[in-house]
């Protein structure tokens, strides 16, 4: 057994089992094994017909067998990239998507390099956006809110180093009573009770994923209570499923103005949001 057979073999494993295409199957077999060996990608190429120790394989093997039940490979290494930054991820958070790097790039279009600036971020989860947002904007305040004190607490870890976050346990907005802000983000729970495509997401925590029976209770929360939260000219924007960009630029006509929906790199509709004129 070398590296190079030992990744195949995982990799063709997880293709069937998972319906993963070739590529997909060995980013992930290659993902696994430079974890369970503490090894880089460039060791796995320069060791690849190189002979294994039998005694490597087991880890890897546990490793593989957890991600054929279903597990997300993010929950089995304990981290994600998100925004070119590793993420520590568990259990108690969602696993960080590429989609929601769209979040994060109309939040830097809108917030200004030099300045006072306040950022919220609803429902922070492992505080992959309002970290980013901090990290890339050193003089914008930025406050991370969740209700899972768990969550809440992957979060702290993530954004130990920076000094521009601050994190709070709120249930959206309970917590910040009387604060204004120049620019809410929220990644909510969006997907409706009872959808099909939960099977496929049953090790991620249910509290971030359903919000009743359409799938917008959170997002009406959220439109109903903003704008008192919001400075004039401040913008909410917020990530949706991808059938529902219409009725959420329907709920945000109540409220704001200059209503658009932006689609993520596959042509889906991912984000929408407004901007608050006056109150």
């Amino acid at each position: 057994m070398n590296p190079a057979h030992a990744l195949k073999l995982a990799a063709d494993r997880l293709a069937k089992a998972l319906e993963l295409d070739a590529a997909g199957a060995g980013i992930e077999a290659r993902v696994l094994l430079a974890f369970a060996w503490k090894v880089d990608r460039a060791w796995l190429i320069a060791h690849a017909e190189d002979p294994v120790d039998p005694e490597m394989l087991p880890k890897f093997e546990i490793m593989v067998e957890r991600r054929l039940k279903g597990e997300p490979v993010a929950y089995i290494t304990g981290f994600r990239e998100f925004y070119g930054v590793e993420f520590k991820v568990t259990q108690d958070v969602l696993v960080p998507r590429p989609e929601t790097e769209l979040l994060v790039d109309l939040a830097l279009e809108r917030v200004p390099e030099q300045g006072a600036f306040r950022v919220l971020d609803l429902g922070t989860g492992s505080g992959i956006v309002g970290i980013s947002i901090a990290r890339h904007r050193k003089r914008t305040t930025v406050t991370a809110v969740d209700k899972s004190p768990s969550a809440l607490a992957v979060a702290k870890q993530n954004g130990e180093k920076l000094e521009n976050i601050r994190f709070l346990e709120s249930d959206w907005f309970a917590a910040l009573q009387g604060e204004k802000f120049d620019l809410i983000l929220s990644n909510p729970p969006y997907i409706a009770e009872g959808d099909e495509h939960l099977a496929n997401l049953k090790f991620e925590p249910a509290l971030a994923l359903t919000s009743g029976r359409d799938g917008l209770d959170a997002i009406r929360s959220i439109l109903e209570a903003a704008p008192s939260h919001l400075e004039p000219g401040g913008w909410l924007f917020f990530e949706h499923g991808y059938n529902q960009g219409e009725i959420c630029r329907e709920l945000l006509s109540k409220s704001f103005a200059e209503v658009v929906t932006w689609r993520d790199l596959s042509g889906i509709e991912r984000v929408s949001g407004g901007r608050l004129t006056s109150r």
